[in-house]
């Protein structure tokens, strides 16, 4: 948990997060009493912070920005996303004071995203604050191609939510990898962040990532080779912050195979649910890890079309106390859609996970990755959708679930359209999305929660170019879209006890 005091909103997305998560390990679990002790008003202003896209010339990054229509709002409202205005000169490149964004998004309006682009290695992090109409469930994409050179290949990720503590499963310092860790600060005073990696021995002892400084309104890109004394795969970083509070986001560049953004874990679970994996990807690698002083046993399951199958040779994994395990699961989804299920043994003790997904042979491959996230309990938004190359994957690891799914306005015109699916317990299903009428530009796609068990999800972006499959994968964690009010007349008898 993160040690210093968490907002309401925050606060209330990970009660969400954990309520919504009982319905895998006790399927039959109900919460309907509890939702009588507050009423759900939708939140009045979201911060969400996008890191630095890139230090390659190559680099062609497009941003969109989306608000789903939410019931309850007022009619006023913004939403716009600005350059962090200092920027250490630790930092990639050392530049000193960041220029300008460009774009800075300014939405007109909830249910149709806005888009927009720049090019180059100069483009700074953003700093983003959407307040009335436009603050539930406001989500911004961040999406790169770099056509040549290390990461080379599409990247993206969904910009961050400020906190106080996040999980890297996947890192690496290896030799073909080039991983940063980008802090970004939100606020006016700056905050003082520990980065600590974990490798297959435990704890790398470093004082170089201790008290790190990031300035007010500013980023800072950290390069993991110089927190440790020599090349290791498999790390786990760990975010934590001593004062204020942090975007991060991890990028992992590899000589051979591309890169994307790593995004964080959830927060340690006993059982966790990855879902999405491409049902080409050629290679799928776990890793875990568990902070807690106990070691953690875990059964691995996929959750396949047809239901929940134990691969072959891999069916639990040992995580030692605080050291990170990674085993090679191999082509786990042989031509199906599939979601990686994590559950305990035995006792439950409280861990992180990640993939790292390959797809493509040879010369022409391309990674991802997909961290554990939690389940969709309300609603839930990726944006920056395509025409074509776009797969949205929905997984119901323990009851049948049924969730609505609406194709938004197009970025350039075009009508929303709805779907609604059952998805079988157990099972991972790629849905056949609804179309925009008339679509233009970019769209983006909403799941809502509408019955039975939990709901996982997750969208794959592809854009294949010169051979090689390009793709990055986003989580759809729930959007904090709306806070539990407590009734006033509760609130008072509180007080009087």
């Amino acid at each position: 948990m993160n040690r210093t005091t968490i907002s309401l909103i925050v606060g209330t997305t990970a009660l969400a997060a954990v309520t919504g998560f009982a319905s895998l390990s006790t399927p039959d679990a109900s919460d309907a009493g509890t939702a009588k002790a507050a009423a759900q008003l939708p939140v009045e202003r979201t911060s969400l912070l996008c890191p630095a896209p890139s230090t390659s010339d190559l680099a062609e990054t497009a941003y969109t920005s989306f608000t789903p229509v939410t019931k309850g709002t007022g009619s006023d409202g913004k939403a716009e996303l600005a350059a962090a205005t200092a920027e250490s000169a630790t930092g990639a490149k050392g530049k000193g004071k960041a220029k300008p964004a460009k774009p800075v998004l300014t939405p007109k309006e909830p249910g149709r995203p806005v888009t927009g682009d720049t090019s180059g290695g100069d483009s700074p992090a953003l700093v983003g604050i959407a307040e009335g109409k436009f603050a539930p469930g406001w989500t911004v994409q961040e999406t790169t191609e770099v056509a040549a050179g290390t990461g080379r290949g599409l990247l993206g990720v969904n910009c961050t939510v400020p906190d106080t503590e996040f999980w890297f499963p996947g890192a690496s310092t290896a030799a073909d990898r080039t991983d940063y860790v980008h802090l970004t600060n939100p606020d006016d005073s700056a905050a003082v962040v520990d980065v600590e990696l974990y490798g297959k021995d435990g704890s790398l002892k470093s004082e170089v990532g201790e008290g790190i400084t990031v300035p007010p309104h500013g980023s800072e890109p950290i390069l993991l080779s110089t927190l440790t004394d020599g090349p290791q795969a498999d790390l786990t970083v760990h975010v934590n912050v001593r004062s204020g509070r942090v975007g991060a986001a991890v990028q992992a560049l590899d000589a051979k195979t591309g890169g994307d953004w790593l995004a964080a874990s959830t927060e340690p679970a006993g059982s966790l649910v990855l879902p999405g994996i491409p049902k080409d990807a050629t290679s799928v690698r776990l890793i875990a890890f568990t902070p807690s002083e106990s070691d953690a046993d875990l059964k691995v399951r996929l959750a396949s079309p047809t239901g929940l199958i134990t691969p072959v040779g891999n069916e639990t994994l040992h995580i030692k106390a605080g050291m990170t395990a990674a085993v090679d699961l191999g082509d786990l989804t042989r031509g199906e859609a599939g979601s990686l299920v994590l559950t305990p043994t035995g006792t439950s003790v409280p861990f992180v996970a990640a993939l790292e997904v390959v797809r493509g042979k040879g010369a022409n491959q391309e990674t991802a990755f997909i961290p554990a996230t939690g389940p969709v309990s309300a609603r839930a938004t990726a944006v920056g959708n395509t025409a074509k190359g776009t797969t949205l994957s929905l997984t119901a690891p323990g009851r049948a679930a049924q969730v609505k799914v609406t194709a938004s306005a197009g970025s350039e015109g075009g009508t929303a359209a709805t779907k609604t699916y059952t998805i079988k317990g157990g099972t991972t299903q790629d849905v056949e999305l609804p179309v925009p009428a008339g679509l233009k530009g970019t769209y983006a796609l909403t799941v809502e929660w509408v019955s039975g068990g939990a709901v996982y999800a997750s969208r794959t972006l592809a854009a294949p170019a010169d051979g090689v499959p390009a793709f990055t994968v986003q989580t759809l964690s729930d959007d904090r879209g709306t806070v539990a009010v407590p009734d006033a007349e509760q609130d008072l008898s509180v007080l009087q006890k």
